[in-house]
């Protein structure tokens, strides 16, 4: 069974056409490079309204089942930055340590990430993650820090597969050149064709 993944640019210029969106092809992108499992995505692009947010990540996942869904923008302190606000409302779980996580890696780079508001949460059996807007640091807070070849800060996306075993969505693996997932000896391997 192929995963499914939703993914939601959360502007409200980009979703007037005031500018084109820049956060869902870099997700495209980056998915294309580090998964290796098959997958299919679902696209939206939509204005920084609470409700509307909160509508999509419902339908995301109640309807077109997803397994995993990732937000881009809206996670600042800006009145209009709501993203988590909307995503706390649907969830039944929240998992802190995605967004510590973010903001450790991003920190490197710039000193306003304490600013980032970005949540994990669980809701049914999908992984819904709040990712920072730039397709920059979109790469970063997923894949993590290397320096000269070597891993200094593990990107959020390591723990995400086996995350995804754990709430019950089908088996997803990566690329270990772009990102090793991880997962205790003691999970259970996939049976062998």
């Amino acid at each position: 069974m192929s995963i499914k993944i939703g993914l939601v640019s959360i502007s409200d210029r980009a979703s007037q056409g005031v500018y084109e969106d820049k956060g869902i092809p870099a997700l495209l992108d980056w998915l294309s490079l580090a998964v290796s499992s098959p997958f299919l995505t679902e696209t939206r692009l939509i204005a920084d309204e609470q409700p509307v947010i909160e509508a999509t990540l419902r339908e995301l996942v109640d309807v077109a089942g997803c397994h995993l869904v990732l937000t881009t923008g809206g996670t600042g302190p800006a009145p209009r930055d709501v993203t988590p606000e909307a995503t706390m409302a649907v969830a039944d779980r929240l998992l802190p340590g995605f967004g510590e996580q973010m903001r450790q890696i991003s920190l490197r780079f710039v000193p306003t990430a304490i600013l980032s508001r970005q949540v994990g949460v669980i809701r049914k059996q999908s992984l819904i993650l709040n990712l920072p807007g730039q397709p920059k640091a979109i790469r970063e807070t997923l894949e993590g820090l290397r320096q000269d070849g070597e891993l200094l800060v593990p990107g959020i996306f390591a723990a995400v597969p086996y995350c995804l075993d754990l709430i019950g969505a089908p088996r997803m693996e990566t690329r270990e050149e772009v990102v090793k997932s991880f997962r205790p000896k003691s999970a259970s391997q996939p049976a062998q064709p």
